[in-house]
């Protein structure tokens, strides 16, 4: 990537908490960092994730940065991305989609009206929230961004911020990335040293401390399932999702699936994988509040849910694979106390997609000869497997010191 072509890079990531590949994800991210101009390192909501689990992967860079400046001029310092680390969202978006500012969303404001004539690449790894407050706050800056998201179980924890995009900004650059980003850890040439433990056994333990440190994740496994959002600005071209790179290839879209349901369902009630399904449920008029007033049980997760008014109590629901689903409501409201129901997912339908008013959206690839088992899109990732993890070995060889 030359100078003139290098990309303008924001990483929001839901690191830490519930969510530990987003620390390999970030060691990959740093090795690259030669080859972008980060301008922001943002913590989104989720578990127990925070700014500082971003700095903790800068210190352990800090100790290679050395040998890395050595192989490159054009490695960010420490300091430089400490300064550009910022603490995002700590809690979800209430049910409209947008909450407070907070030091992550100012701070995508401030990097998209720079004068830069460059596209300013948002990479979410984790929840919306922040972007969702920045659009809000300055909807001027939607023509500068493109935003690649991985979303999948992220949109699921995430919906109020996606649905309020979705609504206001259908004309929003976006990468909709919810199962292709799965090729960079399932299929592909698993072959010794590429399996997703031998290559960290071989390429990551014992390269400098970014590697040692990538190898005590997830039992030194390769998961990385953010990491594509990179590969794709790395090895592929960034003006065109529908053509071939490390990070996938997606077709466009018109529209995504959504489902309006307005009591509670029962398998009756088909809704597809990835869809937002807005449910209501009817009960006592109470005073306004942005606070979630009643939880949602599904397979042991629990899900926020909104009085919205008047009577009317509404959660969103993305499953992010077909099956049948139960669910119980928990409130202090009695009228929705352990109120039960199911609903039933299926995959997604091409025709969804065809007619709606996204004008610059791309998802997975409905093709099946693009699927890993039941992940649309994963073979356009992982059929350059070898490619990307030969060259990932070779960034984590520049931690330790060169020879000559």
């Amino acid at each position: 990537m030359n100078e003139q072509n290098r990309c303008r890079v924001i990483v929001s990531t839901d690191i830490g908490g519930s969510d530990p590949d987003d620390f390999q994800s970030m060691v990959h991210y740093l090795l690259y960092s030669d080859q972008f101009d980060t301008e922001g390192l943002i913590s989104s909501p989720f578990g127990d994730g925070r700014k500082s689990d971003i700095l903790a992967v800068i210190d352990r860079y800090e100790q290679d940065y050395p040998n890395l400046k050595t192989a490159s001029a054009n490695y960010p310092a420490p300091d430089a991305l400490r300064a550009v680390t910022m603490q995002g969202a700590l809690s979800f978006a209430p049910y409209r989609g947008w909450s407070v500012p907070t030091k992550g969303s100012e701070h995508i404001i401030r990097c998209a009206r720079r004068d830069d004539p460059r596209p300013l690449y948002l990479l979410m790894w984790g929840l919306l929230e922040d972007l969702a407050q920045a659009l809000h706050d300055a909807p001027d800056i939607a023509g500068k961004l493109r935003v690649h998201y991985i979303g999948g179980p992220n949109k699921k924890w995430g919906p109020n911020a996606y649905a309020y995009i979705r609504r206001e900004f259908p004309e929003l650059w976006m990468i909709e990335n919810n199962s292709t980003y799965r090729g960079w850890f399932n299929g592909g040439n698993m072959n010794d040293p590429f399996g997703n433990e031998s290559f960290v056994s071989a390429y990551a333990k014992g390269h400098g401390a970014l590697g040692d440190y990538f190898a005590t994740h997830l039992g030194g496994c390769i998961k990385m399932g953010d990491t594509p959002t990179v590969a794709w600005l790395l090895h592929g071209n960034p003006n065109d999702p529908e053509g071939d790179s490390w990070g996938g290839r997606f077709e466009r879209v018109r529209n995504m699936p959504e489902h309006a349901l307005n009591y509670p369902t029962s398998l009756a009630d088909e809704v597809e994988a990835f869809s937002v399904a807005e449910i209501t449920f009817h009960g006592p008029v109470i005073p306004p509040t942005d606070a979630p007033v009643f939880e949602v049980e599904i397979q042991g997760q629990r899900f926020e849910g909104f009085y919205t008014g008047p009577g009317c109590y509404q959660f969103r629901f993305t499953p992010k694979e077909a099956g049948d689903f139960v669910y119980t409501l928990h409130s202090e409201v009695s009228e929705l106390e352990g109120l039960t129901g199911e609903i039933r997912a299926v995959w997604e339908k091409p025709e969804t997609r065809r007619r709606g008013p996204l004008t610059s959206w791309w998802s997975d690839l409905m093709d099946p000869a693009f699927a890993e088992g039941p992940h649309k899109g994963a073979k356009t990732v992982n059929q350059w497997r070898r490619d990307f993890l030969e060259d990932f070995a070779v960034h984590f060889s520049l931690c330790l010191p060169q020879k000559g």
